[in-house]
């Protein structure tokens, strides 16, 4: 009897910490755009969901099954996020202020594949070079190590773009040919 009644918390915690994941996935899929896919998703994710919440309605006298669907709950969230930052999808804009303008930073960066444009800015201190870089999100930490070893001084503001139209750069990265 005891076995049985482990093997009921563990798999309706496994069930919902997969169903939090995929619902943490559609959810991101949704807002990056991905309508099909999350779609998709969201199908398994329903199946996921009933099946648990069904299990645990079932047997609601047993607290450790209510018990074990919020816990997997949370651990759902937190797997959901991970494989989130796994996937990286979209892109990331990096705005830097430089401590000096340097006229070779933005060429070193170009020539590693990111885009950038640049511009002359004035700080407190004098003349600085502010850059505007846009790179799918899966290289953000490579970026900003990147900078750091260029300008460990240098001011970065990271934001994620709803919509992205234009410009060469994109071109490259939708065929292809990032240089990484």
């Amino acid at each position: 009897m005891m076995d049985n009644a482990l093997f009921m918390v563990f798999i309706i915690l496994l069930i919902n910490i997969v169903y939090v994941s995929f619902f943490t996935i559609r959810m991101i899929l949704t807002l990056k755009g991905y309508r099909y896919t999350a779609a998709f998703v969201s199908t398994i994710e329903v199946v996921i969901y009933v099946v648990g919440l069904g299990l645990v309605l079932d047997n609601l006298n047993e607290i450790q099954n209510l018990i074990a669907y919020a816990v997997g709950y949370g651990i759902g969230v937190v797997v959901g996020m991970k494989i989130e930052e796994k996937l990286a999808l979209g892109y990331i804009t990096v705005n830097v202020i430089t401590k000096e303008y340097d006229k070779d930073l933005p060429k070193t960066l170009r020539e590693e594949g990111y885009g950038v444009t640049n511009w002359a800015a004035n700080g407190l201190e004098g003349e600085r070079m502010a850059m505007q870089i846009l790179t799918p999100r899966k290289y953000e930490l490579k970026l900003y190590g990147r900078i750091k070893d260029l300008d460990p001084k240098a001011f970065i503001i990271v934001y994620e773009p709803k919509s992205i139209h234009g410009g060469f750069w994109v071109k490259q990265v939708r065929k292809g040919k990032l240089m990484r």
